[in-house]
């Protein structure tokens, strides 16, 4: 195994320890055990923990981003893709039930901790609040996009918040055929006052 691999190793089994457990209750004896190398190899490659939930925080936003531009290729408009993102809680939803959201579970951690990492890890939000206002613009709600945005992002929180807490997939899979609704609702109301005034757009609704 060389030098990259072995780095690349470590940081995979970290992010899904980190994950599964918690930052917090994640040791380096667990992540070598995952990766199955000594200490000393271990220490060759990360100094502290702190290193290496710098090294998964930016792997994430690295994939984040490769994510988003997927769906920008894959979806013909502004609802194909924002639909991507919604879509995403029942492609996970096994993690989701089990785990909660990988993002949102992370960020509280760090944000009770106070760690000093919590601002990096909370741009794995505002990547995906800024596509998502990209979206809404795109989709003719320039007025409110940000709000939209951000609706839905506290949205798909609370729901895999409380599908982790219940281990409820039916729930999960309920709130998002809500979501296609209601994202279904912000096209109609588009298209139904396409050329009004700046200001005269309907206002957020939530369904």
């Amino acid at each position: 195994m060389t030098d990259a691999t072995t780095r690349d190793h470590i940081i995979g089994a970290a992010d899904l320890l980190f994950y599964r457990q918690g930052f917090e209750h994640t040791s380096f004896a667990n992540i070598a055990e995952a990766v199955k190398i000594s200490r000393g190899n271990f220490y060759y490659h990360f100094k502290s923990k702190d290193d290496i939930l710098d090294a998964v925080i930016n792997v994430r936003l690295a994939n984040t981003r490769s994510m988003l531009k997927q769906w920008e290729i894959e979806g013909d408009t502004p609802q194909e893709r924002i639909l991507g993102f919604i879509n995403i809680l029942i492609a996970n939803r096994d993690d989701i039930t089990q785990y909660g959201c990988p993002v949102g579970t992370l960020c509280g951690e760090l944000a009770k901790l106070n760690h000093a990492s919590q601002s990096e890890a909370n741009k794995l939000f505002t990547l995906f609040r800024t596509w998502l206002r990209r979206q809404f613009v795109a989709l003719g709600r320039k007025a409110d996009a940000d709000a939209l945005a951000m609706h839905l992002l506290v949205r798909s929180q609370g729901v895999a918040t409380l599908a982790a807490a219940f281990r409820d997939e039916k729930c999960l899979r309920q709130e998002v055929r809500s979501m296609r609704d209601w994202l279904s609702s912000c096209t109609n109301d588009t298209q139904d006052t396409a050329g009004t005034a700046p200001g005269n757009s309907p206002s957020l609704r939530t369904h």
